[in-house]
């Protein structure tokens, strides 16, 4: 976070604002500062991210969950987070941070943030995975919703952060079995075949050699 006077300022906000539920969606108005662009004269791509910390801070200070984590010293960490970027902010332009929970399951919590101009249109978007740290374990979503007293059933995972969630398990611990080459059907490899069946039959034992019939042979 390096975004100090930012920082500052939204999080004096977010104790004046009214309190939302857990579900509903923080907006922020935001402008994109000379310090925001890159040599592109847009706002930077990794500057998005650092912002995007600005919108989670402020929806968990209105929901109340940012007291429960510091009385009890919890620590929200991103496991991950996944951008688009169908718009460009241009210098000084003014837009909207909104960020939401989409949804939790026995360990991960998804959230949405969403960059838009004024006029509503979509300029980036972002998925974010977290979890909650206590005590240098990770708990589980159910739980720290229960102490909190906000225990609910979890909206429906969307298909796509479904589908990017598998995605990033699979990247994780590739799973399933190695893919077989197929080897094409030639006469040279029929042959080959056909050698190696040859060269793996049991030869049968020689007959045993009559040994009297050799000493008498040398007798005569």
């Amino acid at each position: 976070m390096n975004l100090v006077f930012r920082l500052i300022r939204i999080v004096i906000a977010a104790l004046l604002r009214p309190r939302i539920d857990m579900l509903d969606t923080s907006e922020l108005s935001l402008r994109v500062w000379p310090n925001d662009l890159d040599l592109n004269l847009h706002m930077n791509n990794g500057r998005y991210f650092t912002v995007m910390d600005l919108g989670r801070i402020d929806l968990m200070i209105r929901t109340g969950v940012a007291g429960w984590m510091w009385r009890r010293k919890w620590r929200p960490v991103v496991a991950s987070e996944t951008m688009r970027f169908p718009r460009s902010l241009k210098p000084f332009q003014r837009y909207r941070l909104k960020t939401r929970v989409l949804c939790w399951d026995e360990r991960w919590i998804f959230l949405e943030q969403r960059f838009e101009t004024l006029a509503g249109t979509l300029a980036a978007l972002g998925i974010v995975k977290a979890i909650i740290t206590a005590e240098q374990r990770t708990m589980r979503p159910k739980e720290a919703l229960k102490i909190m007293g906000m225990l609910r059933r979890s909206p429906q995972m969307p298909p796509a952060v479904k589908a990017w969630a598998l995605a990033e398990e699979w990247m994780v611990e590739p799973r399933g079995p190695e893919p077989v080459m197929e080897i094409e059907e030639t006469g040279e490899a029929e042959q080959a075949a056909k050698t190696i069946e040859v060269a793996e039959e049991p030869q049968p034992d020689p007959p045993p050699v009559n040994r009297l019939i050799g000493w008498r042979r040398r007798r005569a």
